[in-house]
């Protein structure tokens, strides 16, 4: 069995899809996902991520804001809050995305430091996005503690240099379906190194569907994929990948309900 540690179930375009949540869910099932770990990108819209899954016990819920949604300070009370509800095992996805504009850095950061320390608060481990910002958000990260509360670096797509550091915080790295595309290859490099016991996967559905979906409306069920190719890439067999990064999503997200 494997675990889709990151998606985004409330954002799907079902119509596209010609699927409803409930039969995406059941897609994945039948591809051996056993759980599905549903990420908040914004407050305002936790409440209505929350409702769509409620009544799934095999999904589990993040609460926090998007460096890209974070346009004004984090409501730290608010988050505090939101995040204390028994269905939510993560803080996140935070972090910080330098790709588009230098203009919210200040403001990234800011929040981020606030989810570092709402996720030390409530001792829920942390889901951080990170893009061209190597060194600030591992400099956040060891001036704010990160490693007591621990976490992942999710859909890594950085350097070796920057995943070791993290590691050595006691952090996972996950990775999605980018690791199939063919210009991926310094990825490939880094996902060859990463310790086992230290390796998470993922979609981040609907985005970043892998080959051979590529260009489509990525879903839970292609964990299966972005699993077999990363098997393959290690020199793993599928069973030894899906128990090594099942049993590390359970024991990182510990709160989570297993099957």
């Amino acid at each position: 069995m494997i675990v889709d540690s990151h998606c985004h179930l409330d954002r799907l375009d079902f119509d596209k899809l010609d699927l409803n949540l409930d039969q995406v869910l059941e897609n994945a099932r039948a591809k051996k996902v056993e759980h599905f770990l549903c990420v908040s990108v914004t407050l305002d819209q936790f409440p209505s991520m929350l409702d769509k899954i409620k009544h799934y016990p095999d999904v589990s819920a993040s609460c926090g804001v998007h460096p890209l949604d974070q346009k004004d300070a984090l409501d730290k009370q608010k988050l505090i809050s939101l995040a204390s509800h028994d269905k939510v095992v993560a803080i996140g996805e935070t972090g910080l995305d330098y790709y588009y504009s230098k203009e919210t850095h200040i403001v990234q950061q800011e929040s981020f430091v606030g989810h570092i320390e709402v996720a030390n608060e409530l001792n829920k481990p942390l889901i951080i996005h990170t893009r061209d910002a190597r060194e600030d958000t591992i400099n956040l990260m060891r001036a704010h503690n990160a490693e007591k509360c621990g976490g992942v670096l999710h859909c890594f797509t950085e350097n070796w240099d920057m995943a070791k550091k993290a590691i050595d915080m006691g952090f996972y790295i996950s990775i999605s379906g980018i690791v199939t595309f063919k210009n991926a290859v310094e990825l490939k490099d880094v996902v060859k190194q990463i310790p086992l016991d230290r390796l998470l996967i993922e979609t981040d559905s609907p985005y970043l569907a892998p080959v051979p979906y590529r260009g489509k409306t990525n879903q839970p069920a292609y964990v299966e994929d972005v699993a077999y190719y990363i098997a393959e890439l290690k020199g793993l067999t599928f069973n030894e990948l899906a128990e090594a990064t099942t049993n590390n999503f359970y024991s990182l997200f510990n709160q989570a309900k297993r099957a």
